[in-house]
């Protein structure tokens, strides 16, 4: 027979060799998990312990069951019936969630009578695990934004099909909210699939042990926002040195050629808060020191900047050479990913490398003893985390195994733990507010201080209009520090004019972002040798402020006094993401989810809760429409022109002008910096 019962806080019901869990989880939030063979499992893949607080109420009464938490109640409708085609008598359950009103947010799929669909579908593999369906009813007519980072120009996500995997310029974060008001973090970092059909939404995992999601409700946005925060953990404060501009270039290939990029905006008098060591600084891919030829002083070179007030990142691959110093210590301990199939090889760029195995403790403790030993004591306090997704030369995802597990059921967690490392280590090393820039995410990724860009993304308008889409999203799936690579990263060439007139539009979206970041593979590229003539990574072309002639300068360095107007604004943004669990780059509907338009506009976003950006992503415009929500009266910061909202209004745009907008009365403090770009 089957059972249903209740130890007074959650809520469990076994059948059929299935054992479905639901536990409160928070103060409008509930945790579903389901076994196909014996019981649940407690994994923290993302989401930190349960409030010890009991629900408001829970009950069962025979074949149904209720837990309420806060403003969700969870319904548990449960029976047996013969199944005369198999047989014998065959059980079931059915999981329903509801609002504080008692209307229906979200239901699992029914069965359909005679169609014996599955809402929980395990399907076994041979000799091991299941490949999982989970099937849901939600309204039709529902608008969903978040899941993460993926190039595309939709905000509503209704209709839409996502893989659940990462890629360069992907990052796969699977928390979703509804605009009938509840969000659902999908707990399982397997590869799969998210649909979200009208007719269903389905979440798909490969492979996996065990069925697991997390519920909330909420009235707005806002209260969806906080509640996961709560439930996977909350963005440190981002530091002062986050706030400004971060500089960087494919590549800065010597020591004395970064200290004279921060030594001549100091000399121009231009703000500087961080500048960039990029990749193959090193001698070998995994060596994680610098190669003293190219790098003969890193303390004296911090130093200095430190004394110019500007942070050096430093960018650390997960990726080991074959002939790299420490390959055979981290193979021999285990400490790298696996092969399943073919040579261990797994990317080849550069050099052949496989990577490290942050899946593992020990792994993790290893990689971060070495950059700890050959970077942070000499003073660098900020990493740049590429390749975080990773980026094997193939994603045949389900051809590498890890210390947790196979590829398939666990890939998705990688990144999140490759922020770990350098989050754990940078305090216990007794740095606070630590920030580390990241390709990748995954759920609970935001508390380990991760900002996250958006990938290798091509030099084009359409990947420009992508990034504020990519951004709202990301804000709504819980990673408030978001950035990308100003001007994009593949293509560019400096001498262009078209180019010009794209880098100084993608910077004025850059200055109104959370973080402001130059970088990009410029054209023309140069060739690095060493002394001996042994060639070294090609260098990238100038990328600074300057490089792009006077007018391109005068564009950039007015934005420039922009951003800095900018830091107090920004510091108490930075202050809600930390404390409050808010995005600092929101979609209209974060705040505005009475407007029909708030759902469907992709080339505008807010700044926080009062400053909207309407940047102009399209080559030539000189002017553009700019849709003003209703519930608020808007000011053109820049003309001092007030419009009512619920209106959509035609401003001039030329290349030196981005549209921006106060909410009543908001923003003032930038008129004087908006009104000297031009």
């Amino acid at each position: 027979m089957p059972h249903l019962h209740t130890d007074g806080r959650s809520l469990r019901w076994t059948g059929d060799g299935e054992t479905l869990v639901v536990d409160p989880w928070g103060a409008d939030a509930v945790r579903v998990r389901s076994s196909a063979t014996g019981d649940v499992v407690d994994t923290d893949w993302a989401l930190l312990p349960a409030p010890a607080t009991a629900p408001a109420h829970v009950e069962v009464d025979g074949d149904t069951a209720t837990l309420v938490q806060g403003r969700l109640t969870v319904e548990l409708t449960t029976g047996q019936h013969r199944d005369w085609q198999v047989g014998h008598h065959v059980a079931w359950c059915r999981v329903t969630f509801r609002d504080r009103t008692g209307r229906v947010l979200l239901r699992e799929h029914e069965s359909g009578g005679a169609l014996k669909l599955r809402a929980r579908d395990f399907r076994a593999h041979v000799g091991g695990d299941h490949r999982l369906v989970a099937s849901f009813e939600s309204d039709p007519d529902e608008h969903l934004a978040g899941m993460g980072l993926y190039q595309q120009d939709l905000v509503d996500l209704k209709g839409c099909t996502l893989e659940l995997a990462h890629r360069n310029s992907q990052a796969s974060v699977p928390f979703v909210v509804s605009s009938a008001g509840y969000g659902m973090l999908w707990h399982n970092p397997a590869v799969g699939s998210a649909t979200f059909g009208r007719n269903r939404t389905a979440w798909v995992a490969d492979s996996t042990r065990q069925l697991d999601y997390w519920v909330t409700a909420g009235d707005t946005p806002a209260q969806i926002a906080a509640a996961y925060a709560d439930a996977t953990g909350h963005v440190p404060m981002m530091p002062e040195h986050g706030l400004g501009l971060w500089q960087s270039r494919l590549r800065y290939t010597t020591q004395e050629e970064l200290l004279d990029v921060a030594r001549e905006h100091r000399r121009r008098g231009l703000p500087l808060d961080v500048v960039v060591a990029d990749f193959f600084h090193w001698p070998h891919l995994g060596d994680y020191r610098f190669d003293e030829e190219f790098w003969p002083d890193p303390a004296a070179m911090t130093a200095e900047l430190r004394a110019l007030d500007v942070e050096l990142m430093v960018s650390v691959w997960p990726q080991v050479g074959v002939d790299s110093e420490n390959f055979a210590q981290l193979a021999g301990a285990n400490h790298l990913v696996r092969t399943d199939r073919g040579l261990g090889v797994q990317m080849a760029f550069g050099e052949p490398s496989m990577f490290v195995d942050v899946t593992h403790p020990d792994a993790r403790a290893a990689l971060w003893e070495l950059c700890r030993r050959n970077y942070h004591e000499h003073g660098v306090r900020i990493f740049w985390l590429d390749e975080a997704e990773p980026e094997y030369g193939r994603y045949d995802l389900d051809n590498y195994r890890f210390h947790a597990g196979p590829g398939a059921q666990v890939s998705n967690l990688y990144p999140q733990l490759f922020s770990r490392v350098f989050h754990d280590g940078l305090t216990a090393a007794g740095e606070r507010d630590v920030v580390n820039l990241v390709r990748c995410a995954w759920a609970g990724s935001q508390r380990y201080g991760a900002l996250v860009w958006s990938g290798d993304i091509a030099s084009t308008w359409q990947a420009l209009r992508r990034q504020v889409v990519a951004g709202v999203h990301m804000g709504v799936a819980g990673i408030p520090w978001f950035t990308t690579d100003v001007g994009g990263f593949h293509g560019g060439d400096v001498r262009d004019p078209a180019f010009g007139e794209l880098l100084v539009r993608w910077f004025q979206l850059g200055t109104f972002s959370p973080v402001l970041r130059m970088h990009g593979d410029r054209l023309p590229s140069r060739a690095v040798a060493a002394a001996d003539g042994s060639p070294r990574m090609a260098a990238g072309a100038d990328n600074e402020l300057w490089s792009y002639g006077p007018e391109v300068e005068r564009v950039l360095t007015g934005y420039l006094r922009v951003r800095e107007a900018l830091r107090p604004r920004l510091r108490a943004l930075m202050r809600e993401a930390h404390e409050h669990g808010q995005p600092v780059l929101r979609g209209l509907f974060h705040e505005f989810g009475d407007d029909p338009r708030a759902w469907q506009v992709t080339d505008q976003y807010l700044l926080g809760p009062d400053l909207l950006v309407a940047p102009v992503v399209h080559p030539g415009a000189t002017s553009r429409t700019v849709h003003l929500p209703a519930g608020a009266t808007w000011t053109d910061l820049r003309s001092g022109e007030q419009h009512a909202g619920g209106t959509q209004v035609d401003v001039d745009a030329p290349v030196h002008v981005v549209p921006v907008f106060g909410r009543d009365g908001a923003g003032g403090e930038l008129r004087d910096a908006l009104r000297a770009t031009g």
